[in-house]
């Protein structure tokens, strides 16, 4: 089967199933309006979700690093498990100063993608689009100051209304891949 023929056979499953698509949407833009009403519940469900992977991976990674004793890398994986597991554990037990640490290294990402961008759209400047570099930049660098002005009194809205945010946004494009789809089945 060619890629073309592979693209019309997937826009011929959307198009039949178009309403699904648009249900889902509709549920996930009422979710994410949900989460954006309770940042705090879903900033602390963000941790306590987090943790559980950190749990669950480190005791796995753990289990692995036994398995594989004499590699050279054991050492570092037993290690690095540990720190996981740990970390996992001590989120687990406390959430809201999880949920603190989090918002803090959300901060520090969102800056330093800020910089990043910036410095990057300047190296393009010459370059057609280089502006919207610099502006995705300026507002990465924003969001990242304002999370870091903010805290701690940021850690109980910043996750859940980015998770929130995120889960609306989701919503919206199912909505508009399945709307796009009943208009050319019609």
């Amino acid at each position: 089967m060619s890629h073309d023929q592979d693209l019309e056979s997937i826009a011929a499953r959307v198009r039949e199933n178009w309403g699904w698509f648009v249900a889902l949407g509709v549920i996930l833009v009422l979710g994410g309006l949900v989460i954006i009403a309770a940042p705090l519940a879903a900033s602390i469900a963000v941790t306590l979700f987090i943790a559980a992977v950190l749990v669950i991976g480190g005791a796995i990674q753990i289990y692995q690093s036994f398995k594989v004793q004499g590699w050279a890398g054991f050492l570092w994986s037993l290690i690095t498990g540990a720190i996981a597991l740990a970390g996992g554990i001590i989120i687990y037990t406390n959430p809201l100063a999880g949920t603190l640490a989090l918002t803090l290294v959300v901060a520090a990402v969102f800056v330093a993608q800020g910089i990043s961008q910036i410095v990057f759209a300047l190296r393009l400047r010459p370059h057609t689009g280089w502006v919207w570099v610099l502006i995705a930049g300026l507002v990465s660098l924003a969001a990242g100051g304002m999370i870091w002005a903010e805290l701690p009194a940021s850690a109980d809205w910043a996750l859940g209304l980015m998770a929130g945010i995120s889960i609306l946004f989701n919503g919206w494009s199912y909505i508009a891949i399945g709307l796009a789809a009943r208009a050319t089945a019609e």
